[in-house]
């Protein structure tokens, strides 16, 4: 089997996938750099399977569509990633597929987020429709600092700040979840904690092994189900009724989780590659 590997830098995660695609001896590994591609509409690659790693969201999901257009299976899909890719499009999906979130408000001026803000209440949080590892989040604790950040973001801000996505604010104690789908099965979760309200790992968040129990393997499944499926991360706030999932992640970090969990999620995704092109 010839997988394509779709990356840009070649992070940990990147190298703990390559080691576990060298292990396998009947797997030749493609790299695909997605600062070297030149598409040709028609042309279709070598593979078997393209493997997506890359770090641009952009990057990432034209190159997937370019590749599924002539027929390259994609691990993850272009609709996965277009879904996943934008918080707005995420929200919309889980919506449909009944699944449980935090409330959450979308509007095009600075004037129609504020009034956003005001009607789920302070404090609130505001997030870019496309953006990772926790960056340029607000916690928008009252009027004067919403006013403040919208007139920051209405001019200094890219096309993708033009557009306001407002959640509710959801207390979460210090901790949230992340697990991982592969497929039809939740393989692992982690607790990420901190002092800090952003508990991503990225951002200092310290990651300790979640029991993956019946509840927390239905909504994360029925997460990864509502955004297409295949190898996601889903991040969930601890609720006293339940779960609330707040973002599902289609390029996923685990490098953090294995040590913690004892799950070889890299072992995982390798072995969900070959029933991807059965």
């Amino acid at each position: 089997m010839r997988v394509g590997f779709l990356h840009s830098l070649i992070r940990r995660d990147e190298k703990l996938l390559i080691a576990e695609l060298r292990k396998r001896g009947d797997i030749e590994l493609v790299f695909l750099d997605d600062r070297k591609l030149v598409f040709d509409l028609e042309g279709r690659p070598p593979v078997d399977v393209v493997l997506e790693r890359s770090i641009n969201h952009s990057r990432a999901m034209h190159a997937l569509r370019l590749f599924e257009g002539v027929g390259t299976v994609c691990v993850n899909a272009y609709e996965v990633a277009r879904r996943c890719g934008d918080k707005i499009l995420t929200a919309a999906s889980l919506r449909d597929h009944g699944v449980p979130q935090p409330e959450v408000r979308i509007a095009f001026t600075p004037e129609s987020a504020l009034a956003a803000i005001e009607e789920l209440g302070y404090p609130a949080v505001l997030k870019p429709a496309v953006g990772s590892w926790g960056r340029l989040l607000s916690r928008v604790n009252d009027r004067d600092a919403a006013e403040t950040i919208l007139e920051h973001k209405a001019i200094l801000g890219s096309y993708h700040h033009s557009i306001f996505f407002v959640q509710r604010y959801v207390e979460k104690r210090g901790r949230d979840i992340r697990s991982f789908v592969v497929g039809d099965e939740c393989v692992a979760a982690i607790y990420r904690t901190s002092d800090h309200w952003i508990t991503n790992t990225a951002r200092g968040g310290r990651a300790s092994n979640c029991p993956v129990t019946a509840e927390l393997a239905e909504i994360s499944l029925r997460a990864a189900e509502a955004m297409g499926g295949g190898v996601l991360a889903v991040d969930l706030f601890e609720q006293d009724g339940g779960f609330l999932v707040n973002e599902v992640n289609y390029t996923m970090e685990f490098r953090n989780s294995i040590d913690v969990t004892g799950v070889n999620i890299p072992e995982r995704i390798v072995s969900y590659l070959r029933e991807a092109v059965r």
